[in-house]
């Protein structure tokens, strides 16, 4: 038997153990997200006093290319300079972003994909030109006999474009994604930065529903250079240094001759109107790129002159003569791009067919 002061003892344990028990606060159930069946009220989800789990799952679960890239722009986001001068609230559904948001994000596409990828296509162009003779050719009906001579295919070409956009990062990121299907060669900042993205034998996607005289696939033997520019501004002082110095090294490493410096809206007349009437065409035509005419001595055109037969001479597209027009006097007048040729712009279009003949 047990002795008054033992069940004296176990009696005040038994008290202390109740009291305990229904004092303690009714827990809710975070993981299912069910409220405690005592009826009470759960905590605050606010409060900071409340006891949160995680899910073992979310700790050892590796994260899908879904996640990982809501986490990238999240990152970007915290990294944008401000909008509107409020460091702490970035507009994060701007449509423009900034430069270091897409240098942020066009250095990770270089790493992860744009460079493997780069690397992965030229070697199967390779591949594609080392394997002859071409075994789906059914006019092929011999064995295959090597030539010596040969070289790459050249460009014979530049079409200078603008890019339409707000910062030469923003365009790098343009050309290192697949879904934009559009790429140049070079691409020039506003600072006289110049980028180089593929090497001058490829051939980029920059001219696309192009013609000019009798050739149809201008990308094939031409070389794009995107100015960074959005097509409402003049271009700045590096830019054009910058651009002078890498024509100067395209026409003597190709021997490209020089009416062959033409403009995006030369070959797609109607489609495209870059590098606009802020480009400075008579500057880059006295340096030998390209023609400009005799404004000190325009000379009247004859009397039986044919003005859209000229325009083809020199190379426009005349299917749509309105749309030619307007092309020749983006390039050549700038001031006025109306589809109809004044007397004066007669003049002009006969100074410039001049140099055709």
């Amino acid at each position: 038997m047990f002795s008054s002061k033992a069940l004296f003892k176990m009696a005040l344990l038994m008290v202390v153990l109740y009291s305990c028990g229904t004092s303690q606060p009714a827990r809710r159930n975070v993981l299912s997200g069910t409220r405690p069946s005592t009826g009470q009220k759960p905590a605050n989800p606010n409060s900071s006093e409340q006891t949160v789990f995680t899910k073992p799952e979310q700790i050892t679960k590796q994260p899908s290319k879904t996640e990982e890239r809501q986490k990238l722009n999240t990152a970007v986001e915290r990294r944008q300079e401000p909008v509107s001068g409020n460091a702490s609230a970035p507009d994060a559904n701007a449509t423009y972003r900034t430069p270091a948001y897409y240098k942020y994000i066009t250095d990770s596409i270089q790493r992860t994909s744009a460079k493997p990828s780069y690397y992965k296509s030229t070697e199967n162009l390779f591949k594609q030109m080392a394997v002859v003779p071409n075994p789906q050719n059914p006019a092929i009906n011999s064995q295959w006999y090597t030539t010596v001579n040969f070289d790459a295919r050249k460009p014979n070409f530049v079409i200078l474009h603008h890019t339409a956009q707000n910062s030469a990062e923003q365009t790098l990121f343009t050309f290192s994604i697949a879904r934009t299907s559009v790429s140049a060669h070079f691409v020039i900042g506003r600072d006289g930065t110049a980028y180089q993205l593929l090497n001058e034998y490829m051939r980029a996607w920059h001219a696309g529903k192009s013609k000019w005289g009798a050739i149809t696939d201008m990308n094939s033997c031409s070389l794009g250079i995107e100015i960074d520019n959005n097509g409402n501004e003049p271009f700045t002082e590096p830019q054009i240094q910058s651009l002078l110095k890498l024509l100067t090294y395209l026409k003597n490493k190709f021997g490209i001759p020089q009416a062959n410096f033409i403009g995006h809206a030369d070959i797609a007349p109607g489609r495209k109107d870059d590098p606009s009437s802020y480009f400075p065409w008579k500057r880059l035509a006295t340096a030998g790129f390209g023609y400009w005419y005799d404004s000190t001595n325009l000379q009247q055109p004859p009397a039986d002159f044919n003005a859209l037969l000229a325009l083809r001479v020199i190379g426009y597209d005349i299917s749509n003569p309105a749309n030619a027009i307007k092309s020749f006097k983006l390039h050549f007048v700038q001031t006025d791009t109306t589809p109809v040729l004044t007397d004066y712009d007669k003049k002009i279009l006969y100074n410039v067919y001049l140099n055709y003949q």
